[in-house]
């Protein structure tokens, strides 16, 4: 079984990944600033305060971990949005001081850099309101920095075009860079089989070093 340091365990993903990986027997290091917004306690489950924008925290947390997972999202409104790439920097020069002991890194990404059927990008389409645009293009900006990166292990996961809790099917496709749609043109999956494919991640170890998008 794995050891996780999972960062973002409150928010909509973060906390089915915590479910999820807690349930296939997995222990994970919940890594929060706010120790009491978390309420769940089962057995596999530790908890700890740090920021995720401080490295030499990063590190402390990282220690003795298999893997980082990183839901540090935008969702949450302007101020969230402003931490998706500065934390991916974090994470990064964090991991980078335990060298060959670094564990692996595993980021929720967005899907407004993903190629749609028509060789555009989601976030091309018109419509989108500004603070979407900004999430994606902030998630975007993180993913040209870990492109960058060749001394970590990491892998950044994107959802398909609509992620939302729903229910947990155990299935998904998968694609690298592009949207993942059904035959109808629809992009979706649920928060619950969104986490199922990270945890996925973790155990297979399939895409290290690259992005790999998810639909259902």
């Amino acid at each position: 079984m794995a050891k996780i340091a999972l960062y973002g365990a409150t928010g909509m993903i973060g906390s089915r990944i915590l479910r999820e990986a807690l349930d296939r027997g997995h222990h994970v290091t919940a890594v929060v600033r706010d120790p009491g917004r978390l309420t769940e306690k089962r057995p596999g489950l530790t908890v700890i305060t740090c920021d995720v924008l401080d490295p030499a925290s990063v590190t402390a947390a990282a220690q003795g971990q298999d893997v980082v997972v990183s839901a540090v999202g935008g969702s949450d409104g302007p101020g969230h949005i402003a931490t998706i790439a500065p934390s991916a920097e974090s994470l990064v020069a964090g991991l980078r001081p335990l060298d060959g002991k670094a564990p692996r890194l595993i980021t929720v990404n967005g899907a407004g850099s993903l190629r749609t059927p028509d060789g555009k990008q989601v976030w091309d389409a018109e419509g989108l309101p500004e603070p979407l645009l900004q999430i994606m293009h902030a998630h975007g900006d993180a993913l040209d920095f870990f492109r960058s990166v060749h001394d970590v292990r990491w892998t950044c996961l994107s959802p398909a075009g609509q992620i939302e809790p729903g229910e947990r099917t155990g299935t998904y496709r998968t694609a690298l860079d592009d949207l993942v749609v059904d035959s109808e043109g629809r992009s979706r999956i649920s928060a619950e089989d969104y986490a199922v494919a990270l945890v996925d991640e973790i155990e297979q170890q399939n895409h290290v070093g690259e992005r790999f998008a998810v639909g259902d």
